[in-house]
Formats: C-alpha cells, sequence, structure tokens
C-alpha cells in the first residue's frame, strides 16, 4: 500500500513565488496528494529528464514541500541551530534520484557540496543522498567531498547520512581508512564518532575476507582508543558498532568485551551485548 502524504506545502520565506517556484509547489502539492507508491519512482533515462537545478532550484524545491509544523518538530528534536523546512526523508530521496539521472557527475558533487554548505537541515540530508550510490567510477571526488565534510559534523543526524555515503567510497576503497583513522584525532567529537559510523559496512559479512577481517580488527583498535571517552554519543558509536559485528562474528564481540567492555558506559555494554546469548 502507497504511502498517505499530507497536501500542506509551506514556502519557508515571506516572499512571492517566480514562476519557477510556482510551478514547482503546484508540482509538489499534485504529488502529496497522489496515492503513488514512493516505491514506483525509478531511475529515469537521460532522454527523459531536464537539466540538473541550480542551488537556488534545488533549496526552492525542498521549501515548497516544507512543512511548518515538522521543521519546528525537527528543530526542537535535533538542537542544533540552522534553518529546518520539515521535509521526509523519503521525498527528499525521491528528489535527489531525479536530480542524480539529470547530473552528471561532477555536476551531482558540485551541487551536492553546495547544498551542504547552505546549512539547511533537509539540504545537508539531499547532498548526501546525491553521493550514496553503491557503483560510482571515477569517485575519488565524491570521496574528498564527503572527507571534507567530516571535521564540520555537528549533529549526529545529518553525520549519518553521509557516512551512509561515504561507508560506501570506504567499501570501494578500503586504503582510505588511513584517512579515517585521523579522524580519531580531531577534536570534534562528531568527526571521532563518524570514524565509527562510516565503517559499519565493513560489520556486514558473515564470510569475510582477510582484509575485511583485518578491517574489522582496525575498527575494534579504534572502539579501544575511544571506549574512556564518556561522551554519550562516542560511547553509542561503539556499542552499535559492536552490536552490528555481533551478528555476524559473535565470538569476536564477545572477546572484546571481555577485555575492554568494563570501559564502557553499561547501556553501551547492553547494547553491544544485544545479540549476545
Amino acid at each position: 500500500m502507497g504511502r498517505k502524504r499530507k497536501s500542506r506545502v509551506v514556502v519557508a520565506e515571506d516572499r512571492p513565488l517566480t514562476e519557477a517556484e510556482e510551478q514547482a509547489a503546484a508540482e509538489a502539492r499534485a504529488y502529496a496528494q497522489s496515492d503513488a507508491e514512493y516505491t514506483q519512482y525509478q531511475e529515469l533515462d537521460e532522454s527523459d529528464v531536464a537539466p540538473p537545478p541550480t542551488l537556488d532550484e534545488a533549496i526552492a524545491a525542498l521549501e515548497c514541500c516544507g512543512d511548518a509544523e515538522r521543521a519546528a518538530g525537527a528543530a526542537e528534536y535535533h538542537k542544533v541551530a540552522r534553518r529546518y523546512l520539515g521535509v521526509p526523508v523519503p521525498l527528499i530521496e525521491d528528489m535527489t534520484r531525479l536530480w542524480r539521472a539529470q547530473a552528471s557527475l561532477e555536476e551531482r558533487v558540485a551541487l551536492a557540496d553546495a547544498l551542504w554548505h547552505s546549512d539547511i537541515h533537509e539540504a545537508k540530508v539531499a547532498a548526501a543522498k546525491l553521493l550514496t550510490q553503491a557503483r560510482i567510477r571515477p569517485d575519488a571526488a565524491v570521496w574528498e567531498t564527503i572527507a571534507a565534510w567530516a571535521p564540520g559534523f555537528d549533529a549526529w543526524a545529518v553525520a549519518d547520512h553521509a557516512c551512509s555515503a561515504g561507508g560506501r567510497r570506504l567499501v570501494a576503497d578500503p586504503s582510505r581508512l588511513d584517512q579515517v583513522e585521523g579522524w580519531l584525532d580531531n577534536s570534534n567529537i562528531w568527526t571521532r564518532r563518524a570514524a565509527l559510523v562510516i565503517t559499519l559496512p565493513f560489520t556486514k559479512s558473515n564470510i569475510p575476507t582477510e582484509e575485511e577481517r583485518a578491517i574489522r580488527e582496525r575498527v575494534l583498535g579504534w572502539s579501544t582508543r575511544l571506549a574512556p571517552e564518556r561522551d554519550w554519543f562516542i560511547q553509542k558509536a561503539i556499542g552499535w558498532w559492536l552490536r552490528e559485528l555481533s551478528k555476524h562474528d559473535p565470538d569476536r564481540v564477545r572477546a572484546w568485551l571481555e577485555s575492554h567492555g568494563a570501559e564502557l558506559k553499561p547501556f553501551a555494554r547492553k547494547e553491544a551485548a544485544k545479540y549476545l546469548k
């Protein structure tokens, strides 16, 4: 069954809409009132799409799908002083799927970076979604862009979206872990935390290669290094990483907890052991 969406459309700025924005708002209203399922929106053929949006056009599209009540709730929840529009993530994913089809890789990277630096919550999410794709070749510019964002991470939500994109680039080229390891020395807790979140893909295999085993051991070493930190989010990230690994290598997680679990806060230990019998 398709998701029902509210038809309310809110423009965040108190000014007349341009002709392009009026058209975008009308399209957003029609889409919101439809019964279509999100899953039916697939990547489009290049011949079927228009040129990619400019930064202003992309932000205007996000604004047109905003919801003032949702935006206020997001600001209260995330507690980071930035602008919130109140656009649901599934709708942002729909937009960025279209924008990816419209843009060359160079254009995608440029738009993503501009959206990220707009410091609008939903624009940051859209920036990460533009670069979230398993196969990107060449991907050096994508990785460099995401890595450049990391020192400025200031909240878990936008950082996690960026790490979801970045994790795919690490899987594509694990040598980039050398750069990620440097994040552990950053004074920003969100950057240190991101070193664990971005490496979560390496916890997933039931039959890891020798390289993947070595990467797991490396990141477990990072967890040991971070375990003495008392920050809740750092502790949560350690517990999260161990919990995910325990689904595929429970014995290794037990061994780590036996050696280092006493350094974790009780809630993080409990999180790490959630699936251990």
